[in-house]
């Protein structure tokens, strides 16, 4: 399943699929299992919806859209998931039978955000409001990523920065960046918005000043043929949080983009006022959500 920490609603494709993209595993079938129950249009958990449905039925509809234009819509239901051993029974999920978008062959979706639908919010009690990912580099590991919930996701080494609310938008999980500091070090993409990312970026071109320059890419607007060098010094990146100084391997802001040596400074402004902390960024640490203890921590080479 797709791990999303900026949605709620959990769901899974669902057969009869009236439109469903190429999925790695069988669809899943709702007819073969026991636990699987349809949610009433009338009960709480179909009002807890942002904008539930009906159907001739009298089953509770939802649907939700995604950023990227992706979309999922069907039946909302609950049903027992098993982790391994662990079972965990009446969970609510989305069984989806119209679903379209970039989900690259996975299941489904994990909702793991902040609000009332979500997984961790649902299965509080059982985990303890607890849980914790590593992001492994893709291009670099053959180690799989992975997420632990309950106690044993808090890593000893973490260093934490509270937890803020934004009571318009409690989905998704607010943190104060008090400032990033540009200096030197050897050798998806964090959104600032436009006047932090601008000053983020000059500061990052004056260090990076005797580096050859390459053309924009996409999204990223500073590049750098680095084609023929075994090593590089580039300027270090720190991020810090109230409470928390993160300092970012080289690896998680100059990624390759190309096969010909192009690297490109893995930071991008954007128009709205909200600033996002992209995975790219996040990759190698293992970034706990303790929601108990109000905080969100950061451990070096967490997925070690």
């Amino acid at each position: 399943m797709v791990l999303d920490t900026g949605s709620d609603v959990v769901w899974l494709q669902c057969a009869p699929c009236r439109k469903c993209y190429q999925e790695a595993d069988p669809v899943f079938d709702p007819s073969k299992s026991r636990t699987f129950a349809k949610i009433p249009c009338g009960a709480p958990l179909c009002r807890r919806l942002d904008s539930p449905g009906c159907n001739r039925n009298k089953v509770c509809q939802y649907q939700v859209s995604y950023g990227d234009g992706s979309f999922t819509f069907g039946d909302f239901s609950t049903e027992t998931l098993t982790f391994r051993r662990r079972r965990v029974a009446r969970v609510a999920l989305g069984c989806g039978h119209d679903n379209e978008g970039l989900f690259v062959g996975a299941a489904g979706l994990l909702g793991l955000g902040r609000g009332r639908l979500s997984f961790p919010a649902q299965t509080g009690r059982r985990f303890n409001q607890k849980f914790s990912y590593c992001l492994v580099d893709r291009s670099a590991s053959s180690k799989p990523s992975s997420i632990v919930f309950g106690d044993a996701a808090v890593s000893r080494t973490a260093r934490f920065t509270p937890l803020l609310k934004n009571p318009k938008l409690d989905t998704f999980y607010y943190v104060e960046l008090i400032g990033i500091s540009v200096g030197d070090s050897g050798t998806s993409v964090t959104r600032l918005t436009r006047p932090a990312y601008i000053a983020l970026r000059d500061a990052y071109r004056a260090g990076a000043s005797h580096l050859k320059r390459a053309p924009e890419f996409s999204l990223f607007d500073t590049c750098y043929d680095l084609s023929g060098q075994t090593s590089v010094q580039v300027p270090k990146v720190v991020l810090h949080f109230r409470g928390a100084d993160v300092s970012l391997p080289a690896s998680n802001y100059m990624i390759p983009v190309d096969n010909s040596g192009s690297f490109c400074f893995a930071f991008a402004g954007t128009m709205s006022g909200l600033s996002i902390i992209g995975n790219i960024q996040q990759q190698g640490f293992r970034v706990v959500y303790d929601l108990a203890g109000s905080r969100v921590g950061f451990a070096e080479r967490g997925c070690e």
